[in-house]
């Protein structure tokens, strides 16, 4: 299977859309190289503004740009743009409702030897409970450049999470991408995997384990965080009867406690949650430490099979 880092899908697209649309601008808080946002500068030098090592700075701008016609993508590290420039997200962006387009890479453990500082796993609750705005994981890359092109095509502040490490290549051109609405990936009928990023691959490797057991999994690629498609997990927890959640993130706040809102207001049913156990990450390999942290298949094995028996 190909593995690409969806980082990759988001810059070469990002270059595409630069060419149909002299709107779009890229800021950078000197991270370019690493967020593949120099795909867009070497294309078009004009429209891109590398800020320095200033966060708030990136953000403010792309504010002020967007309210002038511009469509900006502020470009960084997510541990940089989504926890030290978060007033500036909150209030230059989602609080005026900025067509602003947030895209981060170096996200969950799988940024790997950069360690802890580096290793975001809070995003998606820092990002996700800000109004306005919406949250964005693709599977890979190729799903990434399907949700670049949205993220234009929709007005608004958008914040879209992407990889250092290369993840495997599950779709397919033909296959549909629209913010808000999942994706099944495989049927079941006894318990739904639910994943985002690289949690999906490993949620279809632990179906496939599971098969081995007799026990027939749905997976389904969660790729927008926020606005969570609510009828999807609704029809999965009546017609399987058990979920589990599985993300690169914090137990709290993310992919799993989104599911869970949805749960417990529509559908209740036993739920297990695969994320990092309110914990720092390290240095290691990305193999190394989505394993050390519980986020592989066999993890997600274990908390099926638990979910299963709490069936009534």
């Amino acid at each position: 299977m190909e593995l690409i880092p969806t980082r990759d899908g988001f810059g070469k697209e990002l270059v595409e859309l630069g060419k149909i649309n002299d709107k779009v601008v890229v800021l950078s808080g000197d991270l370019e190289d690493a967020t593949r946002a120099e795909y867009f500068r070497d294309a078009f030098p004009e429209r891109f503004f590398n800020l320095g090592i200033a966060e708030q700075d990136v953000v403010g701008t792309a504010a002020g740009l967007s309210l002038v016609g511009f469509v900006p993508f502020a470009c960084s590290f997510a541990v940089f743009l989504t926890n030290r420039a978060y007033d500036m997200l909150r209030l230059d962006v989602c609080y005026n409702n900025c067509n602003v387009k947030v895209v981060c890479s170096h996200t969950g453990v799988t940024v790997g030897e950069d360690g802890a500082s580096a290793q975001c796993l809070e995003d998606f609750a820092i990002m996700r409970v800000l109004p306005n705005i919406k949250v964005i994981c693709p599977v890979d890359a190729l799903e990434a450049r399907k949700a670049t092109r949205a993220l234009v095509a929709e007005v608004g502040p958008m914040y879209m999470r992407t990889s250092r490490a290369p993840f495997p290549v599950l779709t397919k051109e033909h296959d549909p991408f629209v913010i808000g609405k999942a994706n099944v990936l495989r049927e079941g009928k006894d318990v739904t995997l639910i994943g985002c990023g690289v949690a999906v691959s490993e949620s279809l490797s632990a179906a496939e384990i599971l098969k081995k057991d007799g026990i027939e999994a749905r997976v389904i690629n969660m790729h927008t965080i926020k606005p969570i498609d609510e009828a999807a997990i609704i029809k999965a927890a009546q017609e399987t009867g058990a979920i589990v959640s599985a993300e690169e993130h914090q137990i709290f706040g993310g992919l799993g406690s989104a599911i869970a809102e949805v749960l417990v207001k529509h559908a209740p049913v036993p739920m297990e949650m695969v994320a990092v156990a309110d914990t720092f990450g390290e240095t290691g390999t990305p193999a190394q430490l989505l394993s050390k942290y519980g986020l592989k298949d066999v993890n997600i094995v274990e908390a099926a099979k638990k979910a299963i028996k709490r069936k009534k």
